[in-house]
């Protein structure tokens, strides 16, 4: 490992392993909304360099910058020389927490709420009873149009696989978890979905520079799951979150947990041929949109697995024209920073109004939110593939 250096405590390999070339340019959404090269891949890493070295004070408007980048790693997927955005930016943000205190207070109130399974349910139903008083603005705040007030109960089955079902996504969106574990149970395997043993992957702790608290639920959870089977996930960010332990612990047993980590997409494509039935025509006619989230299509690579399991249920899929560009969700990016969010989402659902497609797909709960408040009808690939094997 090379030697650690300066005031953000930046390994200087990776640090300066960034030549400025530019080609990370055109993918940078904020770039792309902004103009402005301190809100580039280049321009902040230019920033970590002369704050890191101690060049320059790490100055309000230097801090803006780097809390204006929404963490897509889209610039990984397009640099030539394999720039470790991400994890520069992850340990910048750490520093800058540390030292400044960023994150709003109520922020680190929500983040914490997502630790305790039981106030997050009882919080979420009191949202929900609020929102149907017409006492919450929903689109606003981002949230979907109708909250749960009750919840089906999830059962395992089985020890085959585990299911990871987090947080927000157990709280308002557990139908898809239900729909997940329908799909797996059709190959022939047996599911336990992890529930309040695990309560939260650490993703939006990272993203937040709040490294200490994502170290401590990346051990809570790798505790609650021992063993050896595979822990399937059907939220990009939390996928990418759990394999990533490895790096943010920094252990051979965080490392040998990161490799039992799978996207519930590649996952299915190595089993997809164990389903019972399937037909050669696809069992819902409808014309569907992929949307890749980030932390799949840039940080997993798992994103054309999705297209391999969806293809065979419905009649037709159709790639959006803008490169996989990001939504401006990126967790509580749209909380934080609502209107770059919102400039970032109107390019993306520009590129889903010239698709034409009846449905747009989105492995990532954020995402999918963010992209329903503006009005597009989004749904989760499990949902449609267990639709379709019903309908069979």
């Amino acid at each position: 490992m090379s030697e650690s250096l300066g005031l953000l405590g930046l390994e200087q390999a990776e640090r300066d392993s960034c030549v400025a070339c530019g080609l990370c340019l055109p993918h940078c959404p904020t770039y792309r909304v902004t103009g402005a090269d301190t809100h580039s891949p280049r321009g902040r890493i230019a920033l970590m360099q002369v704050v890191d070295e101690g060049i320059a004070p790490l100055t309000e408007e230097i801090v803006e910058a780097f809390d204006s980048c929404i963490q897509c790693r889209a610039c990984e997927t397009a640099c030539p020389g394999d720039v470790p955005f991400g994890h520069l930016m992850e340990s910048t943000k750490e520093v800058v927490e540390s030292t400044r205190g960023r994150a709003p207070w109520w922020l680190k109130l929500g983040l914490r709420a997502l630790t305790r399974p039981t106030l997050l349910r009882i919080g979420s139903s009191c949202l929900a009873v609020a929102q149907r008083l017409r006492l919450v603005p929903s689109r606003r705040l981002g949230l979907p149009d109708r909250l749960p007030l009750r919840r089906r109960a999830l059962r395992a089955t089985g020890d085959d696989v585990w299911l990871f079902t987090g947080c927000v996504m157990d709280a308002w969106q557990r139908d898809i978890h239900l729909a997940t574990q329908e799909v797996v149970e059709a190959t022939g395997t047996t599911v336990r979905p992890t529930g309040d043993a695990a309560p939260c992957c650490g993703a939006l702790h990272t993203h937040a520079g709040l490294g200490d608290g994502a170290r401590k639920l990346a051990a809570r959870v790798m505790s609650a799951l021992d063993g050896d089977n595979a822990v399937l996930v059907n939220s990009a960010g939390c996928g990418a979150a759990l394999k990533d332990y490895g790096r943010l612990l920094g252990s051979d047993e965080a490392r040998a947990f990161s490799a039992r980590v799978f996207d519930i997409h590649e996952w299915l494509a190595d089993h997809i041929d164990e389903m019972d039935a399937n037909p050669l025509e696809p069992a819902i006619a409808v014309r569907v949109a992929i949307q890749d989230p980030c932390h799949l299509r840039h940080v997993q690579g798992s994103h054309m697995a999705v297209r391999e399991v969806l293809e065979p249920f419905v009649s037709e899929i159709v790639e959006l024209d803008d490169e996989g560009m990001c939504c401006g969700a990126g967790g509580a990016f749209s909380l934080v920073n609502p209107q770059l969010a919102l400039d970032v989402r109107d390019r993306k659902t520009e590129a889903i109004s010239r698709s034409r497609a009846d449905v747009v797909v989105s492995a990532n709960p954020g995402c999918s939110m963010h992209l329903a408040a503006a009005g597009v009808t989004v749904r989760h690939p499990m949902e449609l593939i267990a639709e379709a094997l019903r309908a069979r």
